[in-house]
């Protein structure tokens, strides 16, 4: 087969999980592709934060938010390779994570330290919640490695979470 025979070949759909029907493989890649969205907003708001803190407290916010948004974004990858391997699509541009992440955007050109942690104390916690949703759909649907999965970044949103509150009390 030639370049040109190869680029117009097109990729057979992904047959995904075996044991998982074609309409939970639907919801779950939806249900994580929204949490994907929303994991690249908390990671973008958690850097912005991380760059613009301030004041008596500034290296330990400052390293927290950094540990914090390196966290996010690592699990970026590994959601977006569970839709994958699912048989599902995910993100496809800024864009795409625009028109579906729930975490608010601030383009604030100040922020207080202390509503910056309350921010993304909130903004964790509602991770959290909408996390347990989706396990809810995995366990439903027999996606027990989704589920498991889910667990990880739950806790880990739980945790930054409990972080925040107890820097900000």
């Amino acid at each position: 087969m030639n370049a040109r025979e190869s680029a117009r070949r097109t990729l057979a759909p992904t047959h995904g999980t075996p044991g998982l029907e074609s309409r939970v493989v639907g919801d779950i890649a939806s249900a994580l592709t929204g949490i994907l969205a929303d994991m690249f907003a908390l990671y973008i708001k958690t850097k912005n934060f991380h760059w613009h803190v301030s004041g008596p407290h500034f290296r330990d916010y400052h390293l927290l938010l950094d540990e914090q948004s390196e966290q996010i974004f690592a699990a970026t990858d590994a959601i977006a390779e569970r839709v994958r391997k699912i048989g599902g699509t995910t993100l496809h541009s800024i864009g795409h994570i625009a028109r579906l992440q729930r975490v608010a955007d601030n383009d604030e050109g100040y922020v207080a330290p202390e509503d910056m942690l309350t921010e993304l104390l909130e903004d964790n916690r509602q991770l959290a919640i909408s996390l347990r949703g989706v396990h809810a759909l995995c366990d439903e649907g027999g996606d027990i490695a989704g589920a498991s999965l889910i667990e990880i970044w739950t806790d880990e949103a739980e945790r930054r979470a409990w972080f925040l509150l107890e820097t900000i009390r």
